[in-house]
Parts: structure tokens; C-alpha cells; sequence
């Protein structure tokens, strides 16, 4: 079920929208507007995600014993392969 929602757009805003289901980037304007919404919360929801894995990082910067035990798993990764 999908409820209504009175929105009111600019004429280039309408020209942008329409121009998106030109391109078919939806079946309508609504698709469009429903597409771009959930684009935006994701946007939203990795930029806060990136703020706190960066946050981490200067809360908990990265030790050399951090850089050896990274180096010895990738060694370790390479030489598994079978080339």
C-alpha cells in the first residue's frame, strides 16, 4: 500500500523529474521520486557509516603491529594462490 503525499515542485523541478522518465529511469514521476528517495537514504546511511569507521580510525589509530599482522596475512593470501 502506498499512501499520497501533496508535494509541490518548480517547473524546472518537474522538468528534471520528467526528463528521468524520458531516460527511463522510472515507469513515472512517482517511481522517479520513490527512486530518488531511497538513493538518498543510502547516501545518507554510508556517509554515517563512513563518519564512524573514520571516527574509529582516530579514536583507535593503526598500530605497526597492526601494519606486521596485515602484511603477514596478505603473504600468506598471495602464496595460497595457486599461479
Amino acid at each position: 500500500m502506498t499512501t499520497p503525499v501533496p508535494t509541490r515542485f518548480s517547473d524546472e523541478e518537474l522538468s528534471l523529474i520528467d526528463d528521468l522518465v524520458d531516460q527511463g529511469v522510472g515507469d513515472s514521476r512517482s517511481a522517479v521520486i520513490r527512486q530518488g528517495v531511497h538513493q538518498l537514504a543510502d547516501r545518507v546511511r554510508r556517509a554515517r557509516v563512513g563518519a564512524e569507521i573514520a571516527a574509529s580510525y582516530r579514536d583507535h589509530p593503526q598500530t605497526p603491529e597492526d601494519d606486521d599482522l596485515a602484511m603477514a596475512n596478505a603473504i600468506a593470501m598471495t602464496e595460497a594462490e595457486p599461479w
